[in-house]
């Protein structure tokens, strides 16, 4: 079966898409080391700012193993970032929570991310934006609704 080159434009495309995840990443992980956090505990962190969930729910959505996930909630519980909970609507499954110290923690951090980090979009307009934003979930398969 024979291979398709991409065209220059959609090379250039898919470098500059990766080159944003990797600055936006960078920036990331220097702000998380400022705060003695791995980047992935910043991105669990954030994650549990916005909701308690289960590990695996953690899991599915930073891509990675539920055994990996583990490990990263037990080194922010065992710095008072974050406690283990049961589920209100089912005891058997335990949340992962944010707790004060760790939404204070959190808000830290997100204040100290890059202007990149922080806000990547902030050069573009409001139009610029919903048109980026609706190409992405074009490529992604996603409705555009």
């Amino acid at each position: 079966m024979a291979t398709t080159r991409a065209d220059p434009l959609t090379l250039d495309v898919i470098e500059l898409i990766g080159a944003a995840v990797s600055r936006y990443y960078e920036e990331y992980d220097r702000a998380a080391a400022k705060h003695s956090l791995t980047g992935a505990q910043a991105r669990v962190l954030a994650l549990l700012s916005l909701e308690p969930m289960p590990m695996r729910r953690i899991a599915q959505k930073l891509k990675c193993e539920p055994s990996n996930v583990t490990g990263i909630v037990d080194r922010l519980e065992a710095r008072e970032l974050v406690e283990r909970r049961p589920d209100p609507a089912d005891r058997r499954v335990k949340l992962a929570a944010v707790t004060e110290r760790g939404r204070v923690t959190g808000a830290l951090l997100r204040d100290s991310l890059g202007v990149f980090a922080r806000e990547p979009l902030a050069g573009l307009s409001e139009e610029e934006r919903r048109v980026l934003r609706d190409l992405l979930r074009r490529m992604l398969g996603e409705d555009t609704a």
